[in-house]
């Protein structure tokens, strides 16, 4: 199985300048390489230490910038937080999309099997390359903040229903078992993002690096073969 390129940031809209700040950064001109540098030093705070643990100093030490220039970009932490997540989020989307785009329905693969296959190894990639998405998504859980509510609805919930039509649709073809279509996308959501964000329980359970390409691989052909044995009837994938 080939990973998809799943590490091109994706910049949110940049925040309106305050005057002080402005004034302080007169001078910069928006470069995205320094938006994607403060996104990816912020990344990395807040999945160690969470929005209230995060300090500024850290994340502008880390991305090579000065306070003023951070708020240059982002009125407050507060504003860096929700763009760390929107871009993480909006990553998310576009590697399953381009599993997507690379999934040839053919032979015993149709559209509707194909768009779930697509499904599990976008997510996988994404998750390879993103090893601080569990960490923060765990975080936004249990806080339940406005940020994470706002992102759920806009990305999540139009990704549930579309896997949620192509099971009734397999389904009413014949082509998958009569199933709950919304306990089985759950439980192809649950098979693709426990594996990663209880990477540090498996790994002291098994003593051993389970991000390690060979272990993610059979990790992913694992669900993949739920999918052919739990739900699509008759060969569904290419071995």
């Amino acid at each position: 199985m080939t990973a998809h390129n799943t590490k091109t940031a994706y910049i949110p809209r940049l925040a309106p300048i305050g005057r002080s700040v402005a004034r302080a950064a007169s001078s910069a001109p928006r470069r995205p390489e320094t938006a994607r540098r403060i996104l990816a030093a912020a990344e990395r705070a807040f999945a160690e230490q969470g929005l209230a643990g995060a300090r500024t100093d850290e994340i502008v030490r880390s991305a090579g910038v000065n306070k003023a220039l951070l708020y240059y970009y982002f009125h407050s932490k507060d504003e860096l937080y929700g763009a760390v997540l929107e871009s993480l989020f909006r990553q998310q989307q576009d590697a399953i999309a381009a599993a997507r785009r690379e999934a040839k329905p053919g032979g015993h693969a149709s559209a509707h099997r194909a768009e779930l296959i697509a499904y599990v190894n976008g997510a996988i990639d994404f998750a390879v390359a993103h090893p601080n998405f569990p960490r923060l998504i765990q975080r936004e859980m249990m806080s339940r903040g406005a940020h994470f509510r706002h992102l759920i609805r806009k990305y999540w919930l139009p990704g549930q229903q579309r896997l949620e039509r192509e099971i009734k649709a397999g389904i009413a073809a014949g082509e998958f078992r009569g199933v709950d279509p919304a306990h089985m996308v759950l439980s192809i959501i649950a098979m693709t993002a426990f594996y990663f964000s209880a990477a540090p329980v498996l790994q002291e359970i098994w003593s051993r690096d389970i991000l390690q390409p060979p272990a993610v691989e059979a990790r992913r052909q694992a669900v993949l073969d739920f999918l052919e044995h739990g739900l699509f009837r008759g060969s569904a994938r290419k071995r």
